[in-house]
């Protein structure tokens, strides 16, 4: 079976890196939001209690901030600088395009058999909403929680008014976060008709080539032009490789499903 190379083995490393802090962040932010419940309670001591888990909860904050910093640093070492600006307005950037919105529309009437199915080419336009609303979430998220890590050094340069409404911020910002992610996000990667049970793209960092012909006719088409596709083409991952990604996967889906489900029937709890 011919595969082809979409992912690189950085880009795979900083998915996993933010997955997995992500993961931790909503078990802990959660342990704080329910500490009323008994769901709450049962989560903070996984951590020892609720004061552990908030400074833990500071801590792999700031390794996410750290992460994003070098995310950062390597998308300005991958820029084509020579070529910049046309570089990074190219098929395989994920910065928005005006084709972005018309491939959109085109999708839904697809979905309900008004059109055919959009010629994508490297990047969906959900992907693409899908990393910038993580940058948008990292940041807001980010900047607030730095506002709450010392709130009294904070409060020398903001009436403690400010603070609530910053606490509150993040609280709103952390609970669209996990939605998105727990629900959206979810079901588009892995539950979809086309990638069920579990899309391993991001974790194997290759796709059989069929099935992109068929999702991303044009990023095929362009290789193939470009005398690029036969470079692109890697082995087949080792059997063994696939049945962790799978057993790693479907540990990763049920534990936010997990989450997902307990916050829904814990909600009544948060208000007494």
């Amino acid at each position: 079976m011919k595969r082809i190379k979409r992912f690189t083995p950085a880009q795979r490393l900083f998915h996993l890196i933010l997955m997995l802090s992500f993961v931790f962040q909503s078990v802990s932010g959660l342990a704080r939001m329910y500490v009323g419940t008994e769901w709450g309670l049962f989560l903070a001591n996984l951590f020892g209690g609720f004061q552990e888990t908030l400074i833990l909860h500071k801590w792999v904050g700031l390794f996410m901030l750290t992460g994003f910093g070098v995310h950062l640093l390597y998308i300005l070492i991958k820029i084509d600088w020579r070529r910049f600006p046309k570089s990074v307005y190219g098929p395989d950037s994920l910065l928005p395009r005006l084709e972005d919105a018309s491939q959109a529309l085109q999708h839904a009437k697809w979905m309900v058999g008004m059109s055919e199915w959009p010629r994508f080419d490297r990047w969906g336009y959900w992907e693409k909403f899908d990393y910038w609303a993580v940058t948008w979430g990292i940041c807001v998220l980010g900047g607030t929680g730095l506002l709450l890590y010392l709130p009294v050094y904070s409060s020398l340069y903001m009436p403690g008014w400010v603070l609530n409404i910053v606490l509150w911020v993040h609280r709103i910002e952390a609970i669209l976060a996990m939605a998105h992610v727990f629900i959206i996000h979810l079901f588009i990667g892995h539950l979809r008709r086309h990638n069920f049970p579990m899309d391993l793209a991001m974790f194997e960092g290759s796709v059989d080539l069929e099935k992109v012909r068929h999702e991303r006719p044009d990023w095929v088409d362009r290789l193939e032009k470009e005398g690029k596709l036969q470079e692109a083409m890697v082995d087949n991952p080792p059997v063994s490789f696939r049945i962790a990604c799978y057993i790693f996967g479907f540990l990763m889906i049920s534990g936010c499903l997990y989450l997902l489900v307990n916050s829904l029937s814990n909600a009544r709890g948060l208000f007494g």
